[in-house]
């Protein structure tokens, strides 16, 4: 492939594999939180917080890690005053002592919090504001998780919100990516220019998933599905991820690496691969190429929608599983295509209403109609293009999917935020 593109897939999957510990909302909340305690130089009386509802809905039912099972907006703002290391962004809240843990819930207690909905527009936005006596410090994130536009101390600029406004310019372009591209990527690349990012996604992701194997976090999907189901490659994959989430969105402070800014996503996109690459004892070169195929799919699918939507992200990674694993079964494009194809034709449409425990189970479905639509290709099926919304090119299917999900389900994400917040 063009070496120009090439580089450019390199770049896309740094930039995406990044390590979070929690969900990564409340994480960019807390994150917020840890800056603008910084730059105010004393511990807030008072606190304001803006946030916009798609935050709102993401933070709302989710447990903040290190927190002893708190949940919330203010439950994170207060984790990231008191103890959060901004340095460490998206582990803002990795190094939490027993002491620090104590003092968040007591701090909550005595300090004043004042959360509101943003009414900006902007779907990924997080403004905290900060007093301690007549001195005030201000912080607002933007577009994606780590994207500080504007911090301010009484009134002075100290970061300035011009230079990150345009949150894209600071990514590699992701119109690049298409499946026969991710494809031919995914066959020439170089094992050491990948090895370190992927081998690391494996190494965490199915740390934490073992973790919610073990132990009864939320509510025990993965456990469940073992249990009910069986052993067979095909349930342990769904099951493996959907544990993983069980233990992320329940308080497990082990960290994870995320994929478009979720670590759901990022468990979603590699786990069911790595089961499969075990069970069919492949290479381990060829499981590398096998999930960073996968990672570029759910990256591809997810672009057109956005980092936050009423479209559940599991649903893409779900779909890009499904293609990592019909890879590992010597899938070129056709059947890599049409995996994906068959996939986006099941589930598309499964909504988001917030992170929470239920995220585990619409993991557990996104992996099954991956699984299914690879299987489909594999024995010779598959949905045709005029079938709904799909197409007979890949591609435009994808674009569909986009459309369906940014434009199309948008007054359904402003229904769901308005049911979420009546019980705020």
């Amino acid at each position: 492939m063009q070496r120009e593109i090439y580089e450019s897939y390199i770049k896309i999957l740094k930039e995406e594999l990044l390590t979070a510990m929690g969900c990564t909302e409340p994480i960019a909340v807390a994150y917020a939180a840890a800056l603008a305690r910084s730059a105010l130089g004393s511990l807030p009386e008072r606190v304001e917080i803006a946030v916009s509802g798609n935050i709102l809905k993401n933070v709302k039912s989710v447990i903040v890690p290190n927190t002893c099972g708190l949940k919330g907006v203010k439950a994170a703002t207060a984790a990231g005053i008191i103890a959060g290391k901004p340095e460490n962004k998206l582990q803002v809240l990795a190094e939490l002592t027993d002491e620090d843990i104590k003092a968040v819930s007591q701090y909550l207690k005595k300090a004043e919090f004042t959360v509101k909905q943003a009414q900006n527009g902007c779907v990924f936005d997080i403004a905290v504001k900060v007093f301690a006596g007549n001195d005030s410090a201000f912080v607002r994130i933007e577009g994606h998780h780590t994207n500080v536009v504007t911090v301010e101390r009484n009134g002075e600029k100290l970061v300035d919100g011009k230079v990150l406004k345009d949150v894209e310019s600071n990514l590699t372009d992701r119109s690049v990516l298409n499946v026969k591209d991710i494809i031919d990527f995914a066959d020439c690349v170089e094992i050491a220019d990948i090895e370190e990012i992927i081998s690391r996604q494996i190494e965490l992701n199915s740390a934490i998933a073992e973790e919610g194997l073990k132990n009864d976090y939320g509510a025990r999907v993965g456990k469940i599905l073992l249990k009910a189901f069986g052993e067979s490659v095909h349930n342990r994959a769904k099951a493996t991820a959907a544990a993983g989430s069980d233990a992320r969105m329940n308080g497990c402070n082990l960290p994870v690496v995320i994929v478009s800014g979720s670590g759901n996503q990022g468990m979603t996109a590699s786990l069911p691969v790595a089961v499969y690459a075990k069970h069919m004892n492949v290479t381990r070169e060829k499981m590398l190429r096998a999930v960073a195929l996968s990672d570029l799919i759910t990256v591809h699918l997810k672009t057109g929608i956005g980092r936050l939507s009423a479209y559940c992200g599991a649903v893409s990674a779900g779909a890009g599983a499904g293609a990592g694993i019909a890879y590992l079964y010597g899938g070129k494009y056709n059947e890599i295509a049409h995996t994906v194809v068959n996939a986006l034709a099941i589930d598309s449409g499964l909504i988001c209403d917030g992170a929470k425990s239920s995220c585990a189970a619409k993991i557990a479905a996104a992996v099954d109609a991956g699984l299914t639509g690879m299987e489909m290709e594999r024995n010779g099926s598959r949905f045709c293009g005029g079938d709904g919304i799909l197409e007979q090119c890949v591609e435009r299917t994808i674009e569909n999917v986009c459309d369906l999900a940014r434009v199309g389900m948008r007054e359904t994400d402003e229904e769901i935020i308005k049911i979420m917040i009546k019980s705020f």
